[in-house]
């Protein structure tokens, strides 16, 4: 009993650095955060508890309602994208391929680029004036006059869902390979020899087998997408009028831009409810027999 009392006081002396830094970066500034949601500080200013009086302006609000609109279609368009095309790379680099590894360092070359760097690169591949796909269309005669990508609404919205799809095809690609590669060969094997197709074998075996990995990797890209503020501040700041803006590039115009902090954390904290939910769906589907064995049993 002494030398396990020991162990369990050790261990939480080990936890305690790491304690320290949740509670100081993580959970300090969310809770101040919220605190200051149900205020209307203002930058140089104390403010005072107004309650949800923030909350209630936002909700008749025509920008934050576009905003979050334009969060929920960018979170959805990329997430799905993202899925489709890295699980196809996933399922391709699974195989025998001549120079596997290089073409892996490849794919992995988006997530390893700065954010703002990325931004930086789309924004002149982009731009109205220099944009390289432009200029090779005109060469080919395909159109006579450049295209405004970041100054048409439909299509700066398209381009900031090809520019975040474009950044997060590795992180699903790389994960879903290393869960393919968990799959034990022999499944395969006896699935050839009783006959099996290639998607017989994909809605039999693969699926199912990745099912749990695709549940969490797919709830941190929408994470991951839901809370993008780098590529789309770099590339459009939110334009053209607020076409692109989202929840968490709202929240950076009031409260740091606009000085509401009051304001923009309400903003940046209406975002949790949306965050949560993606959380809960991936854990209680996680529950369910069903997602762990790939049928409906």
């Amino acid at each position: 009993m002494a030398l396990s009392g020991n162990r369990n006081f050790q261990a939480i002396w080990f936890m305690l650095p790491a304690v320290a830094f949740l509670i100081l970066f993580l959970a300090y500034p969310l809770a101040y955060g919220v605190w200051l949601s149900f205020t209307d500080t203002r930058m140089g200013s104390p403010g005072e508890f107004i309650g949800i009086g923030n909350y209630i302006w936002l909700i008749d609000d025509p920008v934050f309602i576009i905003a979050v609109m334009n969060t929920l279609i960018f979170t959805a368009g990329a997430s799905i994208f993202k899925f489709v095309i890295g699980f196809y790379l996933a399922i391709l680099l699974n195989k025998r391929l001549p120079f596997k590894a290089l073409i892996r360092a490849v794919v992995l070359l988006p997530w390893i680029v700065p954010t703002a760097l990325s931004a930086i690169a789309f924004w002149w591949i982009l731009d109205s004036q220099f944009s390289v796909i432009s200029w090779s269309l005109k060469s080919l005669g395909l159109i006579d006059h450049n295209i405004n990508f970041l100054g048409d609404r439909n299509l700066a919205r398209a381009s900031v869902i090809f520019a975040n799809v474009w950044r997060g095809i590795p992180f699903i690609a790389i994960t879903l390979l290393a869960g393919l590669q968990t799959v034990p060969a022999s499944l395969y094997e006896a699935a050839t020899i009783d006959g099996a197709s290639s998607w017989q074998m994909f809605r039999r075996i693969t699926y199912p087998m990745l099912t749990p990995i695709i549940a969490v990797v797919m709830t941190f890209s929408v994470l991951f997408t839901f809370t993008e503020f780098q590529l789309i501040w770099v590339l459009t700041r939110g334009g053209p009028a607020n076409a692109t803006d989202l929840m968490a590039t709202l929240s950076y115009q009031r409260a740091i831009l606009g000085g509401q902090l009051g304001e923009g954390s309400a903003i940046a904290v209406a975002m949790i409810p949306f965050l949560l939910g993606a959380i809960m769906i991936s854990w209680f589907g996680l529950q369910r027999q069903k997602w762990q064995q790939g049928n409906d049993q």
